[in-house]
């Protein structure tokens, strides 16, 4: 019973990795400077932030404010837009998955060259 128990859990654990969601590939900046435009321009025009002053996209401020930045500073970025926070609407189900990578990928881009 312990070895066919045992074979079942090494099954279970197997079979979990084997069909794990693939990480998060990386965001493509160019596209993500059109989505950028259309969506973010507004409030973030040259990096800026014209509801909360302090809150910019520069680098500095992104890793103050972002939880996870320093980690993984497209990651946090693309879950700060696709859920919001304060001031900041949330986008998720107003651009795709891809478009939101993409926008993160610019982001981060333009924060290391200092907007």
């Amino acid at each position: 019973m312990k070895k066919l128990l045992s074979i079942v859990l090494l099954g279970f654990v197997l079979f979990s990795f084997a069909f794990q969601s693939p990480a998060l590939a990386s965001g493509d900046p160019a596209k993500g400077a059109q989505v950028f435009a259309a969506n973010c321009n507004a409030c973030h025009i040259g990096g800026k932030n014209s509801v909360m002053r302090d809150k910019t996209l520069d680098k500095a401020a992104l890793a103050k404010y972002l939880k996870g930045f320093s980690e993984d500073a497209e990651a946090a970025i693309a879950y700060q837009v696709t859920n919001g926070k304060g001031a900041m609407p949330a986008f998720k189900g107003r651009l795709t998955p891809d478009k939101i990578e993409n926008v993160a990928a610019y982001v981060v881009a333009q924060a290391k060259k200092g907007w």
